[in-house]
């Protein structure tokens, strides 16, 4: 079954190139920062497709009459593809989960602390000539709470217990995990000084961190969200960031990506930004592409 990689972008090509092994189908690639201009033309065809950026809505989805498997590069593929569309049309989408949940969790430590130093702060004040030393928080002692103990949650508490930091975790089912004890939500949100959101985007989580969760956070909490913007009422969040409710939020995911130019979150000072850039580390897209190739594989087989 024909094969196409539709969006791979030019940072991704020489990480494609070292995945591939002699005994892997022909896999064309289209080289594409950006989603292509007319992927109903570039796919006609193909009954496969490893997608990475392009979006694929219920229009698009309809024109696709000979496409039946889409391998999406993440675990994220409701974000860029209509699940439900696919389904009705006959179109598997394969997703690709814990290629990277070291790479990830690193990403959401990191973010922790830089937002507990205000390192972006300061870095722009010191760009621009100013010389203000804000008080940062010392993590060491504090409670670091995780709403998703999956993989990312799992390595994020790995981490923090070595930077000497309390964990708890809730999950929305149960697991047995030495990573960290299972506690109510209403404990992890009472009694976090630092709150990271790896949890799964689906119906039941869009919107899950609501005003009224948000409020029982404590006072001078830190949030970090590495997973999905939508897990996280986006207004809620602005207005407790803008009371000093919530101390500083560390972001790595947005509703528009890029966020647009009136997103209030572009405007607040107590705010750490980064560009969904979580997962992007070489050995995690090593993994990521190689596992694309072997599910391309198996649905071709």
């Amino acid at each position: 079954m024909p094969v196409i990689f539709v969006d791979c972008t030019n940072d991704m090509r020489g990480l494609w190139q070292q995945v591939l092994r002699p005994a892997d189908p022909a896999i064309r690639v289209n080289i594409a920062d950006a989603q292509p201009p007319d992927l109903a033309a570039l796919l006609d065809g193909y009954d496969i497709c490893i997608v990475d950026h392009s979006y694929f809505d219920a229009e698009l989805l309809a024109r696709l009459v000979g496409l039946r498997h889409i391998v999406f590069l993440g675990t994220g593929a409701g974000s860029f593809i209509d699940l439900d569309a696919a389904a009705r049309h006959g179109i598997k989408v394969h997703t690709i989960k814990g290629y990277g949940d070291t790479t990830v969790a690193e990403h959401t430590i990191t973010l922790a602390m830089a937002a507990a130093r205000s390192v972006a702060r300061m870095d722009r004040e010191v760009r621009a000539g100013g010389w203000r030393q804000h008080e940062g928080v010392q993590l060491f002692g504090k409670t670091l709470g995780i709403i998703g103990l999956g993989g990312i949650g799992r390595e994020v508490a790995r981490m923090a217990h070595g930077l000497g930091m309390n964990v708890l975790a809730w999950n929305r089912s149960p697991v047995i995990s030495p990573a960290a004890p299972l506690v109510k939500l209403e404990q992890v949100l009472r009694e976090a000084d630092v709150l990271c959101v790896t949890l799964g985007l689906n119906e039941q989580t869009r919107g899950f961190l609501d005003h009224a969760k948000l409020s029982q956070t404590k006072p001078g909490v830190i949030v970090v969200n590495t997973a999905r913007a939508a897990i996280v009422d986006a207004e809620a969040l602005v207005a407790l960031l803008r009371s000093g409710h919530i101390r500083h939020a560390a972001i790595d995911v947005f509703l528009h990506e890029p966020p647009k130019p009136d997103d209030p979150l572009l405007t607040l000072e107590n705010v750490t930004l980064t560009a969904h850039a979580g997962f992007n580390t070489p050995e995690a897209t090593l993994r990521m592409l190689r596992i694309s190739v072997d599910l391309a594989t198996a649905a071709g087989g």
